[in-house]
């Protein structure tokens, strides 16, 4: 039983070590596309506010993150249009970006097609497509396993302040939330 706790305990220190490695770090810079076909350049186009990024580079990645779209829509992109007295609504950027890298970038233009027609209209706005390479990403960002989306949580100078990855959980979703209202209220 003794072991089994050391051994429970070793592999929660080495995730908790590994995403939060990059917790004050600068974002890399990352030239992306949006759906309507305009560049975005990740963190400087989104400075002066919060922002919430997720990346994926594999298929297995990318059908996990789409498993993020509506909870993080309902949390950080919906705004109320008639809010009532505990309504409360986030001023984030948020956004989802497939990476297509290696092998896959020649289907970039194929795959991007495709969700325009099947993404969400509310969504559209919210996703980016980056084509390049993994390598920087992977170093700066600490990416250690090809099949989970990413998430970064951004503050207005587009330093890391929090950062999970994997499946959609409440609790993942709670902390990321818990890492926005912490570094709002401390400015």
């Amino acid at each position: 039983m003794k072991r089994i706790f050391t051994i429970s305990l070793l592999i929660s220190i080495v995730s908790l070590s590994q995403s939060s490695a990059q917790v004050g770090n600068q974002f890399p810079d990352m030239e992306a596309e949006t759906l309507t076909n305009e560049f975005v350049d990740l963190p400087k186009d989104i400075s002066g506010k919060y922002s919430l990024v997720g990346l994926a580079y594999s298929k297995k990645a990318e059908d996990y993150l789409k498993g993020w779209f509506e909870p993080v829509y309902n949390q950080f992109i919906y705004k109320n249009p008639n809010p009532g007295p505990f309504d409360f609504s986030f001023d984030v950027n948020t956004y989802f970006v497939p990476m297509f890298t290696g092998a896959k970038r020649p289907a970039y233009k194929k795959v991007m097609n495709k969700l325009k027609k099947t993404i969400d209209e509310r969504m559209q706005p919210n996703v980016l497509f980056y084509k390049g390479t993994l390598k920087e990403y992977k170093d700066a960002l600490n990416f250690d396993g090809k099949d989970l989306p990413y998430f970064y949580v951004l503050d207005p100078d587009g330093k890391i302040v929090y950062a999970t990855s994997g499946k959609y959980t409440q609790r993942k979703m709670q902390e990321i939330t818990d890492a926005v209202e912490s570094a709002m209220e401390m400015e």
